[in-house]
């Protein structure tokens, strides 16, 4: 505005700062902004590694890489960047805030556990499935087995996997009435290991609600962002997508910690077994 004003009038910089009852310090300030080259070219570098981290997941990883911006400045930047991502979903009804309380949240790790399974399909259109089995109180996900065709047998021989040879069972496992689930197979592993399994209400997604939120994090972000040719191939990208998530991607509910780290700083805590080498 004061230059406006010389251009117009030929006025000195002085009278045309107290027309507009302007300090003249002001108008010859001139900012001192540091370079945010570097910020950016990290953060680009996220997005184009892990696509569907939105901003506050590249906030908290770049915080933890020693950046001290906070978040208004990064926030400038990743919108500068045009990095923003769509909503996945449109935002959930009113009935949906008015949900009975979760019965039964885990406390301890392996407490309880989620169980399900996740259908897709490869290059060709050929479908396969997942079986995820993740721990309801650390999140952590100890294992995605794919196969063409899953059974109880099949959900049996990942159970005993991942227990190392009967050294650690969970005290109960949340499951829904799946034919895989109700399997006489699997019936007669869970009562010679002492493992209540856990049945949701048919129709009732939300009895289990951390395995759907596993599902939901695993399809957005590994399902849809890779091509799958052979098996081989798709339980190969299964199992770095879960040492991601296991090792390194910040969860909300653990106070923005990866599962591993949340274990580890709670492994000395009473009630709680940690189950290593997954």
């Amino acid at each position: 505005m004061v230059d406006n004003i010389r251009m117009e009038y030929n006025c000195s910089i002085q009278r045309c700062c107290k027309l507009v009852l302007l300090h003249k310090s002001v108008f010859y300030y001139k900012a001192k902004g540091r370079s945010d080259d570097v910020l950016r070219m990290r953060m680009n570098e996220i997005a184009s590694v892990r696509v569907r981290n939105g901003f506050w997941r590249i906030h908290i990883l770049l915080k933890r890489e020693g950046f001290i911006d906070n978040q208004k400045r990064m926030y400038r930047s990743y919108c500068e960047e045009e990095l923003n991502l769509w909503s996945k979903g449109p935002k959930r009804n009113r009935s949906a805030a008015h949900r009975q309380p979760i019965e039964g949240n885990a406390s301890s790790l392996h407490e309880c556990w989620g169980m399900d399974f996740v259908c897709n399909q490869r290059y060709n259109g050929n479908r396969f499935r997942a079986l995820t089995v993740v721990d309801n109180y650390s999140r952590r996900c100890f294992a995605i087995y794919t196969g063409k065709s899953l059974k109880g047998n099949d959900v049996v021989q990942v159970m005993e996997s991942i227990t190392f040879g009967k050294e650690v069972f969970p005290k109960r496992i949340k499951v829904d009435n799946g034919s895989e689930f109700i399997s006489k197979v699997l019936d007669k592993w869970a009562y010679e290991n002492n493992v209540e399994l856990d049945f949701a209400r048919p129709g009732k997604p939300t009895d289990n609600p951390f395995i759907e939120s596993f599902n939901d994090s695993f399809r957005d972000e590994c399902l849809n962002a890779n091509w799958f040719f052979l098996l081989a191939d798709t339980q190969e990208k299964f199992d770095i997508w879960r040492e991601g998530y296991n090792g390194f991607r910040p969860h909300n509910s653990l106070g923005d910690m990866a599962p591993n780290a949340y274990i580890e700083m709670n492994e000395n805590s009473s009630g709680s077994l940690v189950m290593i080498g997954i």
